[in-house]
């Protein structure tokens, strides 16, 4: 009996994430497209790949990482691919870039269109400079074609343009919305792909929370992460830029870029808001713990971290399908303004206080957000869907009520911004709601963020990220870490 050959699959770390998955989404996609009454018969998807990118005018490459919405579809690896998919028959032809012989002595073997055919699963593998002649062969009546903005960046997606696009009816509206929504729920084949990153990257989280002493350097930290994913779990990426701040820096929300590169020594006594996920076959994650580089919270350091970590599992005792987006951002809101209330932060009534905007001033972002392909994932605000206006409400990345196969991050936080605050100090609504003495004796504290990766299930919701999260937890983590190493 003939022995089946395996299936294909990506395992650069100890996953191996099988090519269907991407068969399952271009199923889920044509099927959905056959069902919108505009598309008609005869309509053919073409996708656009990535391209490899220098730095500036050098020849130094840059690391390729695959254009999402093509991942998606293909799983290509590659740079320099076009991808079209019969929605009538779901036939999927990949076109390869025919490459020069000196590719061979640099970059290694020209691997022939059997290569990837077997490798992609695809029915057929033709050369980009051949995407006309092959289209037009198969007599479309309209090519599909992907333009759209993502509503997280504001940056539009790039189009499918090739020689001789011109010979064909193009239609780049319908696209968009249709694959979007494909997107936003995640497939099971998916989701063990994220249950995959957040299991690396919480380990990196807890690998961090071991070895971190004070006299450290916050980069030693984002070095240490990106090392542990790298080598233990083959994610060549992170999801987004590394954030490593502390003290005072655990108040800047995006703290790691280059103006402010993880530069600071972390002092003894400092709180930590360490936000950080790696990337693997592109799939995301996005991590934050906060915790004391000593491994001991103080009376002041556990005010904060209790009224996030309240806040967080109360939204998490309430995820289920249908519930709103929004109102699991006021339940945050309110934990946080009940407990600062409790310690003398901040007085008064709570709906007055949400009414002046109080809880922006401490939690200025947005509760979550989608997360899979892109950290910040797409699909957050489909055609027709305002965003809110207030302070807080207004950095909602989405205002869906949810669903079940949608992945979100909870990310609660509270900051001590002292350019916010000293401005709210002098705002005649806000200022009666504000202890101004008590508060300033935290302005150099910087922020907590508790931020745990979930999927939204049937009845509730599943965590996927697993690191110590209780104060008691953390203490006795860094505690038996503190006698190990």
């Amino acid at each position: 009996m003939m022995a089946l050959k395996p299936e294909p699959a990506f395992c650069l770390g100890a996953l191996k994430v099988p090519i269907s998955l991407h068969d399952t989404n271009r199923k889920r996609l044509y099927r959905r497209l056959k069902e919108n009454a505009a598309v008609g018969a005869g309509a053919i998807v073409v996708l656009q790949g990535g391209e490899e990118t220098n730095r500036y005018c050098t020849d130094t490459a840059l690391v390729f990482r695959q254009e999402s919405y093509f991942h998606w579809c293909f799983g290509v690896l590659e740079p320099g691919f076009y991808g079209a998919i019969d929605v009538d028959s779901g036939k999927t032809i990949l076109f390869c870039p025919r490459l020069p012989e000196a590719y061979t002595v640099w970059m290694g073997t020209i691997l022939p269109k059997s290569h990837f055919k077997e490798k992609y699963a695809v029915d057929e593998v033709c050369y980009v400079d051949e995407i006309s002649d092959v289209l037009e062969a198969m007599k479309p009546a309209m090519l599909l074609t992907l333009r759209g903005v993502n509503t997280d960046s504001g940056s539009t997606c790039q189009e499918a343009v090739f020689e001789g696009v011109h010979k064909f009816k193009v239609n780049n509206i319908l696209l968009h919305p249709e694959i979007m929504e494909c997107r936003v729920i995640k497939t099971p084949q998916e989701l063990e792909v994220l249950r995959y990153t957040n299991q690396v990257s919480s380990e990196a989280h807890k690998e961090i929370m071991r070895k971190i002493r004070p006299g450290m350097k916050e980069y030693e930290m984002e070095s240490l992460f990106q090392h542990y994913c790298y080598s233990k779990g083959g994610c060549r990426h992170t999801s987004y830029t590394c954030i490593c701040g502390s003290g005072k820096n655990g108040a800047v929300l995006h703290y790691g870029h280059a103006g402010a590169p993880n530069d600071k020594v972390i002092n003894d006594g400092d709180m930590c808001l360490f936000d950080l996920g790696g990337e693997y076959y592109c799939y995301a994650s996005d991590i934050t713990c906060s915790f004391p580089v000593n491994g001991k919270f103080t009376d002041d350091q556990k005010i904060i971290y209790q009224a996030v970590y309240d806040a967080s599992r109360a939204v998490m005792k309430e995820v289920k399908p249908g519930v709103c987006w929004v109102d699991m951002h006021r339940l945050a809101e309110h934990t946080i303004l009940e407990a600062l209330k409790q310690h003398g932060l901040v007085q008064g009534d709570i709906d007055g206080m949400v009414e002046a905007n109080i809880g922006a001033l401490f939690m200025p972002h947005g509760l979550g957000h989608f997360m899979g392909l892109d950290v910040h994932d797409v699909g957050g605000y489909p055609e027709g869907t305002e965003r809110m206006k207030k302070p807080g409400l207004k950095s909602l990345r989405t205002v869906r009520p949810l669903q079940a196969g949608m992945v979100f991050t909870i990310e609660p936080g509270c900051y001590f911004i002292q350019e916010v605050l000293q401005k709210a100090f002098s705002n005649e609504i806000q200022a009666p709601f504000l202890c101004q003495e008590q508060i300033r004796r935290f302005m150099n504290f910087g922020g907590v963020r508790i931020e745990d990766d979930i999927v939204v299930t049937s009845d509730g919701m599943e965590l996927l990220t697993c690191v110590p999260r209780t104060i008691n937890e953390i203490e006795a983590f860094m505690a038996k870490a503190r006698e190990t190493y």
